[in-house]
């Protein structure tokens, strides 16, 4: 009886052991799914997601959720530099010396004969890393961003002589740099160090001070060294190895031509005009001219002509850029006031982000002058530009066509020129310059405008427009309007254009009064947008009035003839 019961409670704890068992499996089995499911989740989640999900406080010192990454990590590289610091000095010193003597050369003003280093000791005082950063991108490569400050005193004298046979010893002191620097690795490869050449630039250039001294003298004893030197300085450093020029330093033998500075595309730029500028001359006004620039080398900066006694100055002129990155790169201009033989007065300048610009499509913009480039915020009033930007780019077959471009088919007698009768290698077309020539009709039809300023006591006006054309001086005008600050026209006018590249549409609203006519605006337009586009309407704001819009439709019907110059 015993065995049975034995028997019958073995075989009970047996079967709650072996049901203990598979559902302890099951159990546990259950648990790796959701664990897995778990981890596959936290495998899919970016960076964004787990900000959401902790807050800041509880994350690792070394792991920062900022565009540039003030990692901690840095304080090693920077107590490296420390130490090696004086021990370099002397190598690094004929190594800057010989490499940025020739730079300085070529961003030599004209009023200095020479510009050499008669003394260059770097300071002891190592610079600091504040900042890194990774940028991802779809290339072959990785590319680092470090941001470096550099407070320091180097012992440097500069060998400065002018035109008038003056030398001065002149000191840069006191120097604070910050700047953000861009190494990119790439091709990656398979064999050590896993990368072919390392690039090197300067991608930001965020403070950039210094003090100019002449050695046992005054350096603004001769009117303009100062700003001259600076302004070199300056641009020497912006254009030699600021983004995107680099320099590339092959690591593993190979032909990297691939990764050197290559030309994107061409940016037309047309000058319209001026409003505003402020007043440098005592007597008169300024006789301002403007320079313009993507990179400040001395052969790809242009200038305007002067423009005498007129701080609302029209120039309608066209220039022709090199583009190298248009995500990067900017348009600057600088207005100055022409002094003879003095120094030009700078009145105020701007730039222009070539990244806003979408390709083949013109953009009007109008940009407000500012004292300094480096300065965000000057409350002065200084004038405004008014500039018409066209980008074009290299082989995108997007199907507009740059207006400016002078590739064109030949004419007959330019074939046979072509051929040798004029150059036994055939290349006297290419030598010549091209100039475009387009003719047409423009028809302009003056639909309305609004919001006039009042012209009389009664806070009326009695207003009517005069179109002129630049170039020819033809004229005409609209009917006038009596009592209406919003008057309506619907008159259409047709201009024969000789060269519409480079004419424009004046249009100038008056008061019309018993004794004569009150000027009350202006607007000013180019005919680079209605070639294009053939036809468009639009609304444009009347310059030199407290207020009031005109709206316009043009129309552009034209067989174009190129000429060569």
């Amino acid at each position: 009886m015993s065995f049975v019961v034995g028997l019958i409670i073995g075989m009970t704890v047996g079967f709650a052991v072996i049901a203990a068992f598979v559902r302890s499996e099951n159990a546990r089995s259950k648990r790796r799914c959701n664990l897995a499911n778990i981890v596959a989740a936290f495998a899919r989640m970016t960076r964004q997601d787990s900000t959401k999900l902790l807050p800041p406080e509880y994350y690792p010192s070394w792991l920062v959720f900022s565009h540039r990454q003030k990692l901690i990590h840095l304080t090693w590289l920077n107590s490296h530099l420390t130490k090696i610091c004086p021990h370099v000095d002397e190598a690094a010193s004929e190594l800057i010396k010989t490499s940025v003597e020739p730079i300085l050369e070529q961003y030599r003003p004209i009023l200095l004969s020479s510009l050499t280093f008669s003394r260059l000791t770097l300071d002891t005082v190592a610079p600091k890393f504040t900042g890194v950063s990774v940028i991802e991108d779809e290339s072959d490569g990785i590319t680092l961003e470090l941001e470096l400050n550099w407070d320091g005193n180097p012992s440097i004298i500069l060998d400065v002589k002018t035109r008038l046979g003056v030398g001065l010893p002149v000191q840069v002191k006191n120097i604070a740099f910050t700047g953000v620097f861009r190494i990119i690795f790439k091709p990656l490869i398979d064999e050590f160090p896993c990368f072919g050449a390392v690039s090197f630039s300067l991608r930001e250039k965020k403070k950039m001070d210094f003090t100019l001294k002449v050695v046992g003298g005054d350096i603004s004893a001769i009117p303009g060294v100062a700003d001259a030197l600076e302004s070199t300085i300056h641009d020497a450093v912006e254009d030699s190895i600021t983004w995107p020029v680099r320099k590339v330093i092959p690591i593993i033998p190979g032909d990297y031509s691939d990764l050197e500075l290559k030309p994107m595309g061409t940016l037309e730029v047309k000058l319209v005009q001026a409003q505003g500028l402020t007043n440098k001359d005592f007597i008169g006004k300024s006789d301002p001219f403007a320079k313009l620039y993507i990179r400040p080398l001395r052969s790809r900066t242009q200038t305007s002509r002067v423009i005498d006694n007129d701080l609302n100055s029209v120039w309608n002129e066209h220039f022709e850029f090199v583009v190298e990155d248009i995500s990067t790169q900017h348009l600057t201009i600088k207005v100055y006031d022409d002094d003879g033989l003095q120094v030009s007065e700078l009145i105020g300048c701007a730039q222009y982000k070539l990244s806003e610009l979408e390709p083949g499509k013109v953009k009007d913009v109008w940009l407000k002058l500012v004292k300094d480039l480096e300065i965000h915020r000057d409350n002065k009033d200084r004038g405004k530009v008014h500039l018409e930007l066209l980008y074009c780019p290299y082989g995108v077959g997007n199907g507009f066509t740059n207006p400016f471009f002078s590739n064109l088919s030949l004419t007959s007698l330019e074939r046979v020129l072509k051929d040798g009768s004029g150059d036994q290698n055939g290349d006297v077309v290419n030598n010549i310059k091209r100039t475009v020539i387009i003719r047409g009709v423009l028809s302009v039809t003056v639909i309305s405008a609004e919001d006039l300023p009042p012209a009389d006591l009664l806070g009326k006006a009695d207003p009517f427009f005069v179109l002129t054309m630049k170039k020819t001086g033809t004229k005409t005008k609209t009917r006038v309007v009596n009592e209406n600050l919003n008057p309506i026209w619907n008159q259409t006018f047709d201009f024969v254009v000789e060269d519409g590249l480079h004419d424009m549409l004046i249009l100038e609203v008056w008061d019309h009064d018993t004794f004569g006519k009150d000027f009350m605006g202006r607007c000013i337009l180019t005919l680079t947008r209605v070639i294009l586009e053939g036809e468009y309407k639009e609304s444009f704001q009347i310059e030199e009035a407290k207020s009031g819009k005109l709206t316009l439709n043009l129309k552009w019907l034209a067989q174009p003839i190129y000429h060569k110059s």
